[in-house]
């Protein structure tokens, strides 16, 4: 089955037309972009969506939409995370991008989902290539976004779940207003992903998780530092197990750059220059904690993630 799924968060807009297997969740892909539009921008500060920033994720939605027609897909899900949860014109948004997919013929209205479902579709996306290369689990799977971060834990099934309100874009936004960051910004923003981190722990058990698993662009541009790869590598990323120490040592890195080194680095994406220090200060604390708490687990990046969940909730109808 042949299906369309749409990732609108907080720093970036995604497509992954894919051809699915309902009965084994064996996924193919036919087209997978990605596209920084920030539809998030200033919604921590404003409660509302900028309507420039929304004018491009709809311009985005209906490239996606003539691309989902073109190759003729038979169902499509487009799903809307962090900001559109937290802006007051949401509804604005969703109108546009339903007349985007009316225009191409889908009937198709985005989701404006819950953190709880957002993680349930993340760990849906990220585990079954960890299962299928025999990494085995417990998991902690990480997906850090633009506006929220979710931690899940499970194995077969997700056992216990919470999204938080830390991502690169907030952090940013909040607190490294400098170039680079001070210490006292640094500081800041690392109290507030500290006490993420401890709600997170109430709910979701760090102990005796076998791998801590990363998902998003903050966590595979990391990793594309620590590999010190010369250019963006997907298949190099997609499954690599690195020490948590390397990590945090990338992170940490990235954090204190400037915005002019790190556009020079060659994996960097321009759409994630200026956010990028935040997403690596959430990324490197939890490492941080999870070694406290769980001891030097492998650290490993996924390119898999809640695009995969979405294109496979699609072809089963299960949502």
């Amino acid at each position: 089955m042949r299906v369309g799924a749409i990732d609108c968060g907080t720093n970036s807009i995604r497509l992954l037309i894919a051809d699915v297997d309902p009965a084994s969740g064996a996924l193919r892909d036919v087209v997978r972009r990605m596209e920084v539009v920030r539809l998030g921008l200033g919604v921590d500060r404003t409660g509302r969506i900028d309507p420039e920033r929304m004018a491009a994720a709809v311009a985005m939605a209906r490239q996606y939409a003539a691309q989902c027609r073109e190759h003729a897909v038979a169902a499509v899900r487009f799903v809307a995370t962090s900001a559109s949860r937290d802006a007051e014109n949401a509804a604005d948004f969703i109108s546009g991008v339903e007349d985007a997919f009316a225009s191409a013929g889908f009937g198709v209205s985005p989701e404006v989902i819950s953190g709880a479902e957002e993680a349930d579709l993340s760990f849906r996306g990220a585990t079954g290539d960890l299962r299928a290369a025999a990494i085995p689990g417990p998991y902690l799977v990480v997906d850090i976004g633009g506006g929220s971060t979710e931690f899940v834990r499970g194995e077969a099934h997700v056992e216990a779940a919470l999204s938080t309100d830390v991502g690169c874009v907030r952090l940013t936004e909040r607190h490294l207003h400098s170039d680079p960051p001070t210490a006292a910004e640094i500081a800041a923003a690392r109290a507030d992903v500290e006490a993420a981190i401890d709600s997170a722990l109430a709910v979701v058990p760090f102990a005796g998780v076998q791998a801590l698993v990363g998902l998003a662009g903050t966590v595979t541009t990391v990793t594309a530092h620590a590999l010190g790869l010369p250019e963006y590598r997907a298949d190099r990323i997609h499954l690599t197990a690195l020490p948590g120490n390397e990590i945090r040592a990338a992170g940490g890195d990235l954090l204190t750059m400037t915005r002019a080194d790190r556009a020079a680095l060659p994996f960097m994406h321009p759409g994630r220059v200026d956010v990028i220090g935040g997403g690596a200060l959430v990324w490197s604390a939890i490492v941080e904690r999870i070694q406290a708490v769980a001891g030097d687990v492998p650290v490993v990046t996924s390119e898999h993630d809640i695009l995969d969940g979405i294109a496979l909730s699609a072809a089963g109808g299960s949502h």
